[in-house]
């Protein structure tokens, strides 16, 4: 995707997803389906997709929601997913079935012309909190709504509450310097840990009746296949896997020892437990 078609605060968004971490992501899609999919059904219990709607999936990925959420809407309705990511895209478009009423488009949702009050449902799992100027982002995804339109996304809570992150982190951290701290409202996977900023933001958009359902759940980082499954999905992507960026290769094999000593405690059989909290908001138009 070409940064001069973003919104300019995007722009070092559209070149991380863009580049080597967001071809990552797509080289994973497969295993994050699988460790992410307990997210999408809670997401879809609550955003009721029905027979018949448009639904417009934000920052789709590499398509699990937007093929789940067209299972919902049938070949009556549409799923329009939307994500700036070219990588994930073009996975997202190998794994869609056939004659799935799903449509992708690789852009940035804060400066999309989308065809206003032309859907029911706006929905994200994990794609939203990446805005740099998130009330902007969310004022132009709600002139795409219907007046009767609703929005539902997932969003994570705050670090403290997601060992899922933090746990492998923190292992790494006793042989590395810590990444640059980012502040509370910086685009990331917290950005919308808030409950008051997410209120704020979705106000100021023009949404009404905002709630904000918190949900714990325990996600298995090596989707049933073992301890060195989960090491091995902690240095592909996340947090941990980027601290390690650059490291030398002794330093690397300590701090996998440590990750090793600090996920044996959520270990259960094959399966490898983290807790994980997040949020599901919900919404008006």
């Amino acid at each position: 995707m070409d940064a001069s078609q973003a919104h300019e605060r995007n722009a070092d968004q559209v070149a991380y997803w863009n580049g080597p971490g967001g071809q990552r992501w797509a080289d994973r899609q497969a295993v994050q389906d699988i460790l992410l999919a307990p997210v999408l059904d809670i997401l879809l219990d609550r955003a009721r997709p029905a027979a018949g709607e448009r639904v417009l999936d934000v920052g789709c990925g590499s398509g699990a929601s937007s093929i789940a959420f067209a299972n919902r809407v049938g070949s009556s309705g549409r799923v329009f997913g939307v994500d700036v990511s070219g990588p994930m895209l073009e996975r997202a478009r190998q794994s869609t079935p056939k004659g799935a009423p799903v449509d992708y488009a690789l852009a940035d949702a804060t400066v999309y012309p989308f065809d206003p009050a032309s859907f029911d449902l706006l929905a994200s799992r994990f794609g939203v909190m990446f805005f740099a100027e998130p009330s902007v982002s969310f004022a132009n995804l709600r002139k795409a709504l219907k007046p009767s339109g609703r929005l539902a996304f997932a969003c994570w809570k705050e670090p403290r509450e997601n060992p899922f992150f933090m746990a492998p982190l923190q292992a790494v951290y006793k042989h590395v310097p810590k990444l640059p701290p980012q502040g509370p409202e910086d685009p990331g996977p917290f950005a919308f840990a808030s409950e008051e900023r997410v209120t704020r933001i979705l106000g100021e958009a023009g949404f009404s009746g905002i709630a904000m359902e918190p949900h714990r759940l325990e996600l298995d980082v090596a989707i049933g296949r073992g301890m060195d499954a989960a090491i091995q999905g902690t240095l592909e992507i996340g947090p941990a896997s980027r601290a390690l960026e650059g490291q030398l290769a002794d330093v690397r094999a300590a701090a996998v020892n440590s990750m090793r000593e600090t996920l044996a405690q959520y270990a259960k059989g094959d399966s490898v437990l983290l807790p994980a909290a997040i949020w599901i908001v919900t919404a008006r138009a």
